[in-house]
């Protein structure tokens, strides 16, 4: 039997999975590390934290199964995304990673509209430029820390990071490389152009791969640290949204995920590049050759059920504890005798503005059609359909764009709920199933390495053998209209009020 190792390096923590060939779990560890905050807005982490925690699983996970690390054939890395890694001539860490949620960079955004035009950017790198992406932080150190910037010799992204210290190759792979802003996405190559713009030196990005090309191999001393097998091969990974939708099974067209964290992602592939030039959605490399995918980002998913829950469901929190379930389960059953619509009351989750399809920091959460006859179920019922179309809002753009999404896997805390899944199967108007793996991202990653190491030819035959299906929802086709009527007023409801929204947030 032949083996791989996924490992995920995510803002938590980072989770080390070997797999064997036909994708069981055979272990897996996690190690947890801080995040620094050192202002109001800044996210920073230490990239000696992220490697240590990928020694100290690695080694776990070997010694845990008793799998020889001669039979360990591949390695794949995931991660999260948007990190900036920078090191100098000697491939020493120069200062702290700022990662994906530092908002710091809004003056950089707007240096990159001034220098390059949105349209321009939208043109090249499928998305407009935003404070969380890679290339505004690059300007951000070189604009307030020019000594840091002067000794740079390389810009890594924090799973390309560990990469580093494993094999010594400065590499990445598309998908992650998508989300820095310097990638030409369409043509999958730096943009000598945007970074020209930028006064960005290209020699100082690492060679870009695709998600299943061999990177490296380990090196004799990484070898010594992790108890892998020296040469034991590297392939490129992915983003950590790229790596779910390998892990899910999302790798040809027609096909889409729905993730329901703190946030809501509707991922779409597709094998023909689609740029949406209002920048209302993201177009990323996918993980998968010569193919893309679209993704709809939501603020307030999850979110909205937990402030829900924190603020109003003292008394399903205390009945959960008594009876020995979660209270997401209650909240499920009291939502579940509501009827459609939530007896004429819409929810709008914007509690933390928005991204999808109005990107709009001013943007706000509200009851719409309120009043005496409503309890607290139906505002309950109401919260969960308003994120289910929050959600449908990224699915139409993507159907807008000429993407089809007719066959939908659900992820995420959210996806574990039957009732939610009921919901965007009705308002997606096509079924609506979950992955039997709950891997995701590091399955994803398993399952390039097990191309890489030629295990499997291509990545959609390694998914058709090694991903299953575990629960479908398919679409009540008399809930289908209902839901339909309900989803065009929510629709209206704020383009008519983000005028006031806006003034709202000047008071």
């Amino acid at each position: 039997m032949r083996y791989v190792i996924g490992i995920d390096v995510g803002t938590s923590g980072t989770k080390t999975v070997l797999f064997d060939e036909l994708g069981k779990v055979i272990a897996s560890a996690t190690v947890e590390y801080p995040m620094y905050q050192p202002q109001n807005g800044y996210a920073e982490q230490d990239p000696a934290d992220w490697y240590n925690a990928a020694i100290s699983t690695i080694k776990t996970v070997i010694t845990k199964s008793g799998v020889s690390n001669k039979d360990i054939v591949g390695i794949g890395l995931s991660g999260q995304m948007h990190g900036l890694v920078m090191l100098d001539e000697k491939g020493e860490v120069i200062r702290k990673s700022i990662i994906w949620c530092d908002q710091r960079t809004a003056k950089e955004v707007d240096e990159m509209n001034e220098k390059l035009g949105r349209e321009k950017l939208i043109e090249i790198t499928a998305n407009p430029a935003l404070t969380g992406w890679t290339a505004a932080k690059i300007l951000w150190v070189k604009n307030n820390e020019p000594e840091n910037y002067a000794k740079c010799r390389h810009i890594l992204l924090p799973k390309d990071y560990i990469r580093y210290m494993l094999t010594g190759e400065f590499a990445t792979e598309v998908s992650d490389a998508s989300g820095m802003q310097l990638l030409d996405v369409p043509n999958r190559c730096w943009s000598k152009e945007v970074c020209d713009a930028l006064g960005i030196d290209m020699s100082l990005l690492a060679k870009v791969y695709e998600s299943c090309e061999v990177t490296g191999k380990v090196t004799a001393s990484a070898a010594e640290l992790t108890g892998l097998a020296e040469g034991t091969i590297v392939v490129g990974g992915a983003g950590d949204n790229a790596a779910a939708a390998v892990g899910t099974g999302v790798v040809t067209d027609g096909k889409a995920f729905t993730t329901i964290g703190t946030s809501g992602v509707v991922f779409a592939h597709t094998s023909k590049v689609s740029i949406d030039p209002k920048g209302r959605v993201h177009t990323c490399c996918a993980a998968v050759p010569n193919c893309w995918h679209i993704m709809g980002v939501t603020q307030g998913a999850g979110l909205s059920l937990k402030w829900f829950r924190d603020n109003f469901c003292q008394a399903e929190k205390d009945t959960a504890k008594l009876m020995g379930v979660d209270e997401y389960y209650l909240m499920d059953k009291e939502a579940e005798t509501v009827p459609i619509g939530a007896n004429r009351l819409l929810y709008l989750p914007y509690l933390m503005g928005e991204r999808t399809p109005h990107l709009d920091p001013d943007a706000r959460g509200m009851f719409f059609g309120l009043s005496a006859i409503h309890t607290k179920k139906d505002m309950l019922r109401a919260v969960m359909e308003g994120v289910a179309y929050s959600l449908r809002d990224c699915v139409e753009i993507c159907r807008e764009m000429n993407i089809n999404v007719s066959d939908m896997m659900a992820c995420g805390g959210g996806g574990t709920s039957p009732l939610w899944r009921q919901m965007l199967a009705d308002l997606y108007a096509c079924p609506v199933k979950t992955a039997s793996s709950k891997e995701g991202p590091a399955l994803g990653v398993a399952i390039l390495a097990l191309v890489g190491a030629g295990v499997y030819a291509t990545v959609p035959e390694a998914c058709e053998k090694l991903v299953g299906v575990d629960k479908v929802q398919e679409p009540v086709a008399e809930n289908v209209p209902v839901y339909e009527k309900y989803f065009r007023l929510y629709d209206e409801i704020y383009p008519a009020v983000k005028e006031q929204c806006g003034k709202l947030a000047k008071l």
